[in-house]
Parts: C-alpha cells; structure tokens; sequence
C-alpha cells in the first residue's frame, strides 16, 4: 500500500494517534519508526508490531554488548 506523503503528515499531526502526548500508536502507518512529534529523530510506531519486535531486539543487543563488554 502506497500512502501519499499528505496522509502520512496528516496521521503524523493528528494527536488522536499520540498517546500522552508522546507515544506514536496509529495502526494505518506502516512505518517502523516515523518522525517524533517535537525535535529530532525518530520514535516507535507501538500500533505496529514489527516496529515493537524490532525496538525489542536492538535493546537486547546493546544490554548483550554492554554485559559482554562488562
């Protein structure tokens, strides 16, 4: 599913899909990690379960790094 850059902006604004204010969780954006709400960066689309997996294995990556470093 191709969505123009117009829906993707219009989901991103709209705080319906910010949960506290903070949380990104909007089922329809297929995007793992959309733009955060204020400053820079990225932040986790929690509505997709891929993005969730993927936040889950980078974290357990780096405590894995930071122990084997240890």
């Amino acid at each position: 599913m191709d969505i123009d850059k117009m829906t993707l902006n219009a989901w991103h604004d709209d705080p319906a899909n910010w949960k506290f204010g903070v949380f990104y969780f909007n089922k329809k954006d297929t995007r793992l990690f959309p733009p955060k709400r204020f400053g820079f960066g990225w932040t986790i689309n929690f509505a997709n379960p891929d993005s969730v997996f993927s936040m889950v294995v980078l974290t357990g990556l780096i405590i894995a790094i930071v122990l084997w470093i240890r």
